[in-house]
């Protein structure tokens, strides 16, 4: 008979225990969720106070920044809490939640990136027509269409998950919810939903990564005509924002969830995991904020503002 505990708590694991390295590098990634927090926040909040960043490209930007506070925020404080209070316990509506979160905001950001690539094709292959091709309601939508794709599949995945039977000690060995750490705690047999996922993960994954190879490739066939070295400078200096964190997104999602589960380590799947899930989100503004000149000025016109208020009071 399967020893069913429907309505009991699952166990997080977690990443660290009680030695003196763990906590070290607990404290690590407390401050790394820190700048992260801050980071994007500050660019969420530059975005939308400086006229000049209201732009197609920094729409989109300032939507990235609002994925990845979230991402953070879906995994990190539930595991600091549950480290700092010595509970490892997390109730399966919590577990639910995590899992729609995390699965949803994941797709919103790949489908994302891929209209982020669009948007730089068309600023330089399609200068004349960019008014027209990225317009404010296109963006919109664009970015609409993003988090409505990435929410389909956070409740497909999240209502199937669900709805297996989970047995034994339900110890889930990672430091949130997610699918494939769960799948091995399922009493049911759980193969037509792996390759279910593997197929949306497919979809997911390779058709926002085709948009961008396409944006790209154009891009390059359009530099290497551009007659002046400098437009070939700012031209690369535009995109290579973009794509270093294509590069470091796609790569981790990819290695993660487009093998089977029996493929998977549990130490292998936490260090990835913590990988995009909260040092890509740090990295993100830092990359974007220090290779971009309008989002630094933007940033020293708040600051400015800032001292010279306090200066008059």
């Amino acid at each position: 008979m399967e020893n069913q505990t429907f309505n009991s708590d699952f166990i997080l694991l977690g990443l660290f225990n009680n030695s003196p390295t763990h906590t070290f590098f607990f404290v690590l990634v407390l401050g790394i969720f820190s700048v992260a927090f801050m980071g994007n926040t500050a660019i969420v909040l530059l975005i939308c106070l400086d006229s000049q960043l209201h732009s197609p490209m920094y729409f989109l930007l300032n939507q990235l920044s609002l994925m990845d506070l979230m991402l953070i925020c879906t995994t990190v404080p539930k595991m600091a809490f549950n480290y700092l209070s010595g509970k490892k316990s997390i109730s399966l509506a919590g577990c639910g939640t995590q899992i729609f979160f995390y699965v949803s905001l994941l797709g919103a950001e790949c489908f994302l990136l891929a209209a982020m690539a669009y948007d730089r094709y068309v600023a330089i292959c399609q200068p004349l027509r960019y008014s027209l091709l990225m317009s404010q309601k296109i963006c919109g939508l664009i970015a609409a269409a993003s988090w409505i794709l990435g929410s389909l599949d956070g409740v497909i995945e999240t209502a199937v998950a669900l709805s297996f039977s989970y047995c034994g000690a339900r110890e889930i060995r990672h430091f949130f919810c997610d699918v494939p750490a769960l799948l091995t705690l399922s009493c049911n047999d759980t193969l037509m939903f792996e390759r279910m996922i593997f197929i949306c993960c497919a979809i997911m994954l390779l058709f926002p990564v085709a948009v961008i190879i396409a944006s790209y490739a154009c891009i390059i066939l359009a530099v290497i005509h551009l007659g002046s070295g400098e437009g070939r400078r700012k031209t690369f200096a535009t995109c290579s924002s973009h794509l270093m964190v294509v590069g470091m997104y796609y790569g981790a999602a990819m290695f993660m969830y487009m093998r089977p589960t029996s493929a998977h380590s549990p130490t292998q799947d936490k260090l990835v995991s913590a990988f995009y899930t909260i040092l890509t989100p740090m990295l993100n503004p830092l990359i974007y904020s220090l290779r971009n000149k309008e989002v630094a000025r933007a940033f020293t016109k708040i600051l400015g503002k800032g001292k010279s208020g306090e200066q008059s009071a």
